[in-house]
């Protein structure tokens, strides 16, 4: 199969999804809701869209092309908004988050659908236990050789990205000592990783047919890579990141994700090189386990500091950005989050020392993502 052109997108528009979880109203463990949530919006009009996923215990919900924060904030609250609305007739609640607390996947329901059941032969209990929640974020790009800049020049931040979002600590009733265990699963699946290294997209189009040649890879969906280009959307795709406990925290989380973005298609700080991958998976795992008190290895500098100060330190590079896309709000928001090392998976730990209950957790959960 041949790779599909790189469609024309107006330069740094966002687009955001987000999975969700769908939990009863009695212990608030995951229930197979999708389908009954998916019919009872099927006549709303809605500024993006809302798609099943793996699992019945997950639903998606996606924006439509968004200019800037306040756009993406607004598609945002009017999909939240329906989707609570619908899921309280049907005795459903919602809640953000990278993972389920106490969850168990082999409880689980695949998603009656082709992809969905042909994954699930091809990866096996590794299906089930995708019941994970992230958030992906879509930034325009004027054509496909500025999509691969793009996209490795943003490896660099891919630890802000992850510690920012990190949602995720507990799993299966434990504290996994991880600010986003979600991740972890991501990695187990054998196409996971990071975008290999070519710079023009004639070279990638040789990766991807010496990939499709092999028969393992038959389209772009089949790669789990952390950032992936999009060429039906003409985006790159950043899919590193917890769903937040919020709209507000995603939305912020996108429009840092589209300020740095202008920064470096405008700027262009630094040409993107493969041994700036060399300590990728090291900052990766670091944001992974210890958040934004991670230790972050700049891959040119080879200084260490933590992913808070990093995120601080591009804060700075960026503020003129921010203000041009209209994002400083959102990015201060966020620098307030890197100075007090808060994110959402120290506030699910702050919620479980308080009620002593995972149950109850989730509970809150469902209350704040109303908010």
């Amino acid at each position: 199969m041949a790779l599909e052109q790189f469609a024309e997108s107006r330069p740094l528009t966002l687009g955001v999804e987000l999975e969700l979880q769908l939990v009863n109203t009695h212990d608030y463990d995951l229930v197979g809701g999708a389908g009954d949530l998916l019919r009872a919006l099927a006549k709303r009009q809605l500024p993006g869209d809302v798609k099943p996923e793996m699992t019945d215990s997950m639903i998606e919900m996606s924006t439509g092309v968004c200019e800037n924060f306040r756009d993406a904030l607004d598609q945002l609250g009017t999909l939240r908004d329906a989707l609570v609305e619908a899921a309280c007739r049907l005795n459903i609640g919602v809640c953000g988050g990278g993972t389920h607390g106490f969850q168990h996947w082999d409880d689980r329901k695949i998603f009656d659908k082709p992809r969905f059941h042909f994954l699930s032969e091809l990866y096996g209990y590794l299906a089930k236990q995708f019941t994970i929640f992230g958030q992906h974020v879509h930034i325009g790009c004027p054509g496909p050789d500025v999509a691969l800049y793009l996209a490795h020049s943003l490896s660099r931040y891919i630890p802000h990205f992850i510690a920012l979002s990190a949602s995720s600590p507990f799993v299966q009733g434990a504290d996994t000592g991880f600010q986003s265990a979600r991740l972890n699963s991501v990695f187990a699946f054998p196409l996971s990783g990071r975008l290999p290294f070519v710079e023009t997209w004639a070279e990638f189009e040789a990766y991807f047919d010496k990939m499709t040649a092999t028969g393992v890879v038959e389209s772009m969906k089949d790669f789990y890579w952390d950032i992936r280009p999009k060429p039906e959307y003409g985006t790159i795709e950043v899919r590193v990141m917890d769903t937040p406990l919020t709209v507000r925290r995603a939305a912020e989380i996108a429009a840092y994700i589209q300020a740095v973005s202008r920064w470096l298609m405008v700027e262009r700080p630094m040409r993107p090189r493969d041994d700036d991958y060399l300590v990728y998976t090291f900052n990766r795992f670091q944001a992974c386990r210890f958040g934004l008190a991670g230790t972050y290895v700049d891959p040119r500098s080879h200084e260490h500091r933590t992913v808070a100060e990093d995120v601080l330190a591009t804060l700075a590079s960026i503020e003129q950005h921010a203000i041009e896309l209209d994002a400083d709000e959102a990015c201060q928001a966020l620098g307030e989050i890197a100075r007090s090392g808060v994110n959402d998976a120290a506030v699910l730990r702050g919620e479980y020392a308080d009620a002593r209950s995972l149950n109850e957790v989730v509970r809150r959960q469902c209350l704040r993502w109303k908010t």
